[in-house]
């Protein structure tokens, strides 16, 4: 019998050592491939961005220098066409300016050509009228006249007032004379009012004869009551 006496096996457990399996050389190779590919894109992605955005700046700013020159143009355009239609305008403007003293310097040739003669026929029409009244008596002092305003046909005109300050009805005839500024007759006329009743005014208006410019002032040349 064997009396070598034997060992006492240690009941404890003890725990594997943990041990890292090495990558054989072809796992290495391809797990890198795959890495190196994807380095690969995201540089040549970056690469691409880059230039991307370098032609994005460059078309942008493009695109702001010809915006700016068609603003540029369009201002030069409206600003030429202002300055043509302020010309048009100046134009048209002198052009009726030159009209009008056309027309007023015609008229006023055609007034003088004609004032002496329609001067003359209206005295002599007054100058009938009065003739024709028998029996009369100067009335002038019944008699007033307002102030000269112009009918749309261009005649003056003024209103005549007639108060009769007799004891019975009265007809009046009266001559009123249209002069300038400077009191030079420019026309004369003469107009009826019938039956004036005791104490009672009537009215009347006198017209020239033909259109009368400038300053004119209406008086009474004479009644007649009757």
């Amino acid at each position: 019998m064997d009396r070598t006496t034997a060992r006492p096996r240690s009941t404890a457990h003890q725990a594997p050592r943990a041990t890292c399996a090495r990558p054989a050389p072809r796992a290495r190779r391809v797990l890198a491939a795959p890495v190196a590919l994807a380095v690969g894109a995201v540089l040549c992605t970056g690469t691409a961005l880059a230039g991307c955005s370098s032609t994005v700046n460059k078309a942008t700013s493009q695109a702001t220098s010809v915006l700016s020159a068609a603003q540029s143009v369009a201002s030069q355009a409206a600003s030429a066409a202002s300055a043509a239609n302020s010309a048009v305008q100046s134009g048209a403007s002198q052009a009726g300016s030159a009209a009008s003293a056309a027309a007023s310097a015609a008229n006023s040739l055609a007034s003088g050509f004609d004032s002496g003669s329609a001067v003359a026929s209206a005295q002599s029409a007054v100058s009938s009228a009065f003739a024709s009244v028998t029996s009369g008596l100067d009335g002038s002092g019944d008699v007033t006249v307002g102030q000269v305003s112009f009918g749309s046909d261009g005649r003056a005109q003024a209103t005549v007032t007639v108060t009769n300050h007799q004891s019975q009805a009265q007809s009046y005839t009266v001559r009123v004379d249209f002069k300038d500024a400077s009191g030079n007759l420019l026309d004369t006329t003469a107009l009826t009012v019938d039956s004036v009743q005791p104490g009672q005014s009537s009215t009347a208006t006198a017209r020239s004869h033909r259109t009368l410019t400038g300053t004119v002032n209406a008086s009474v040349a004479g009644a007649l009551r009757y």
